[in-house]
């Protein structure tokens, strides 16, 4: 007989936990146990976690009783080796614990926590069978009670590790976990029609026919079994059930259907549709190159003989969507895999139609607004390399994540987007920065694209890291928008404004509404009015929870604040002075809205902020409006600056510029000139140059000269000479330390401690601890400290120092109540 070998796992907990934990294999899943495969781990007190295998051998810890891995839930390994090696780097360079890489990195249901609730699925059927005589009890259970924890089911049932269990009920959809729950994630319904499967050939079609014919009161009746047998494809190869909503568009009324389903000749029954199904759509031709375009394809080719990563400088408009398209159809012509970056999944709804116009089926969509089970649909899909589906996809920064397999070209849209960076929960990573590492780890090809890109982009191209390649006409030989400036200094003084607007914006808007063109109107401020104020005292309403005044919803009546979603009732006096006179200042897109229906009143407007776009399919209506000439003008926050391509936009309004310029953020000069020119690229017609007008008290103001210019690279000269000149990206590291507390005084002590424990090291390299534009959020004080460190600096070696600081700071009994971001390279 063989000897028995004990094995033991390092796993990866759901936990902000630095360091992998280990536990003994039992004997008898010896054969099962695998790197990548989930497994019930016991950790604390009596709590039960699903954990990642990351390691097995043969070594016993030292430091601590090993338990026993209780189950194991998968059949084969649903991480992959490279995957880890991306998490590592992850975890490494953003200074994160792997358990909080492991949370970002997978979808909910594949984390089963001893916290997690169940509830019935929405789909459950009563009557079915196929269950386990414990399966049952819990269902029975769910049946009296909305949800159960974990630990209830596990009394219910006898059992102690009741994870496999729920697996099971999850993939029967007879249950589903709370996280899908919190998410307010609704499955997606529709009704569908189709012909009575007794019904099975023409003869027997033609019976019913003439039976209810005999009657004139079936007419229409008849008419309805008819539309349906051309909608459906009845009998052909092609053959699908009809969604009743298409039969009722062709003038079928509900009741004609409902009197032939009586009659049992057809069926109408309720279906989930998911997002990922199939698109009834013919596959188009891809269009033929430009000269330009053709010239920037081939560079491109050429550079990637010799480099990894490819900056694509294209203006917008000159068609790199095209160029995306060619070099997708070659990876998937090798087979290969391919993952296109968007910043927002959602402010893509046109991409996502024209790729599916020349893909198909091969596009999938990856994003966190998808329920889980989706979510791991296409997991699945990516792991198991599926040569018919979902060869590229499309999606936000969470999809670096995906188990890709095969992959051969990473495409990053907008690179210059800050959309891109995670900003909480930790890791705080920038998924530009990590497709790249992605490509490394996969040896595939890189191509960023954007028409204004980052400096640090920009930077590594013009230093040969990356290579370069520049598109400079747009597409079709349309020429770049004209930009002019309205002059708010001069028309105040001449009182020819009228509220916010200028008169020369309102003129250029009559001009463009009497050709028929339609406008957008960009102001990155939303709400009706920023500031409400005492005229007497100048007392403002402030956050509860946080030190912002609140703004001003004229739709909901509320004055809001949009950190913490704290509200009240606009006050009748003053809460200081008790004076009633109050009034208002500042203008966000609701009052631009509101104001404009007065001045242009046959005008259709829509509005596009965070406010109008809260419902699931709200943005895409939108777009969809505007798309087909349903809107006259636009307005919106930073959402219409990206990923909208229209040919009828004549007119584009920056309403405030200043506002852009004037923020105390290093990057702030650089984001105004990306948005500005980004929105002003929205401006122009097909044959016919478009317009923006630019609303700002300093129209010489460098920035808003190089706008207008269209002069990227002189943009790009000056700035990179003051981000030299005074020590910032791309020629020094950033790494914010980011405190906080519920007592300011514990919090200025302990930032004082941690700063100067840096500075014995670091020096001058540390600035800090200062308070922050808003210094508390959420009934938390905060202070941030920020190292510089100069580029060619061992990053390793200044985050291992940076880290053992912190551990040692948070070892102090004094401050271990402080809690601590690290954010690094913060945008």
């Amino acid at each position: 007989m063989s000897e028995r070998i004990t094995y033991f796992v390092d796993v990866i907990l759901p936990l902000s936990i630095p360091n992998t934990y280990t536990y003994r294999v039992p004997f008898e899943l010896n054969e099962e146990i695998d790197i990548g495969k989930r497994v019930i781990v016991p950790f604390g007190r009596a709590k039960y976690y699903t954990a990642i295998v990351k390691d097995v051998h043969e070594e016993v810890p030292k430091n601590y009783t090993v338990k026993y891995v209780e189950a194991i839930l998968d059949d084969y390994p649903i991480v992959t080796d490279k995957q880890f090696q991306l998490w590592d780097w992850i975890a490494e360079y953003y200074l994160a614990d792997l358990g909080d890489v492991m949370n970002a990195a997978l979808p909910s249901n594949f984390k089963l926590a001893s916290e997690t609730k169940l509830s019935l699925h929405p789909e459950f059927d009563r009557a079915e069978g196929g269950l386990s005589d414990k399966e049952f009890l819990i269902l029975e259970a769910l049946q009296v009670q909305d949800e159960l924890t974990l630990k209830e089911v596990a009394e219910i049932v006898q059992i102690k590790t009741i994870q496999p269990l729920i697996k099971s009920l999850i993939d029967k959809k007879c249950a589903i976990v709370s996280e899908e729950l919190n998410a307010k994630y609704a499955p997606k319904y529709s009704t569908f029609v189709e012909i009575d499967e007794r019904i099975q050939s023409s003869e027997e079609l033609s019976i019913v026919l003439n039976e209810l014919e005999q009657s004139s009161r079936n007419e229409k009746q008849v008419a309805a079994l008819l539309k349906l047998v051309e909608l459906s494809r009845w009998q052909k190869s092609d053959q699908r059930a009809v969604l009743r909503r298409e039969l009722v568009k062709e003038g079928i009324s509900e009741s004609s259907l409902n009197s032939l389903a009586k009659k049992e000749i057809v069926d109408i029954y309720a279906a989930e549709v998911s997002r990922l199904e199939a698109h009834d759509q013919d596959i188009q031709e891809q269009k033929a190159f430009s000269d330009a375009q053709q010239i920037a394809y081939e560079e491109i080719n050429a550079s990637f003989t010799e480099k990894d990563v490819v900056l694509l400088h294209g203006v917008t408009s000159s068609g790199k969507t095209e160029i995306y398209v060619q070099k997708i159809q070659e990876a998937i012509d090798k087979g290969q895999q391919v993952l296109f970056l968007l910043p927002e999944i959602a402010l893509t709804t046109q991409l996502i139609n024209r790729l599916r116009k020349y893909f198909g089926d091969l596009v999938g969509v990856y994003h966190s607004k998808f329920n889980q089970n989706e979510r791991i649909e296409i997991w699945n899909k990516v792991l198991q390399n599926d040569p018919n589906q979902f060869r590229i996809i499309l999606g936000a920064r969470s999809s670096v994540f995906l188990p890709f397999r095969d992959l051969g070209l990473i495409i990053v849209d907008e690179e210059h987007e800050n959309s891109f960076k995670q900003y909480d929960p930790s890791p705080r990573y920038n998924a530009r920065d990590i497709a790249i590492i992605l490509g490394r780890l996969h040896r595939s090809k890189v191509l960023l694209g954007s028409a204004t890109p980052s400096i640090e982009s920009y930077f590594n191209a013009k230093e040969n890291r990356y290579g370069l390649v520049t598109l400079t006409e747009r597409f079709g030989g349309v020429k770049m928008p004209e930009i002019q400036c309205a002059d708010l200094e001069k028309e105040t003084k001449q009182k020819t404004m009228k509220s916010h607007f200028s008169s020369f914006l309102l003129e250029n808007m009559e001009t463009a509404l009497e050709a028929k063109e339609q406008i957008i109107l960009f102001q990155n401020r939303r709400g009706y009015t920023p500031l409400w104020t005492c005229e007497m005292c100048g007392w403002t309403p402030h956050c509860k929870n946080c030190d912002v005044s609140l703004t001003y919803h004229k739709s909901t009546s509320v004055l809001k604040c949009h950190y913490c979603g704290y509200y009240i009732s606009p006050p009748s006096s003053c809460g200081a002075c008790g004076s009633r006179k109050l009034k208002m200042i500042g203008f966000g897109t609701e009052k631009i809205e509101d104001e404009l229906a007065i001045y242009f009143p046959e005008a259709k407007l829509q509005r596009m902020d965070l406010d109008t776009t809260r419902a699931k399919h709200a943005y895409s209506q939108i777009i969809s409006d505007f798309e087909n000439k349903e809107v006259d003008i636009l307005i919106g926050t930073q959402m219409v600056t990206k990923g909208l391509d229209f040919d009828n936009v004549g007119l584009v309004g920056i309403l405030s510029a200043d506002q852009l310029l004037n923020f105390p953020d290093f990057r702030a000069f650089e984001r105004a000139y990306h948005l500005m020119s980004q929105v002003a690229g929205r401006a122009g017609r097909k044959q016919k140059r478009g317009k923006v007008v630019v609303q700002t008290y300093e129209p010489n103001h460098w920035i808003i000269q190089k706008v207008m210019q269209h002069d990227y690279e002189g943009f790009y000269t000056q700035e990179i000479l003051e981000r030299r000149n005074f020590h910032y990206p791309p020629f020094f590291r950033i790494v914010v330390l980011k405190l906080r507390h519920k007592k300011i005084e514990t919090l200025e002590v302990g930032a004082a401690s941690l700063a100067k424990s840096l500075q014995a090291v670091f020096k001058d390299r540390v600035l800090g601890p200062e308070v922050p534009l808003v210094s508390r959020v959420r009934n938390y004080y905060l202070k941030n400290i920020t190292l510089k460190f100069e580029r060619d600096a061992s990053a390793k070696k200044v985050k291992d120092i940076v880290k053992e600081k912190i551990d040692l700071f948070l070892a102090d009994h004094d401050y271990r109540s402080i809690r601590i971001d690290i954010d690094v390279d913060p945008q």
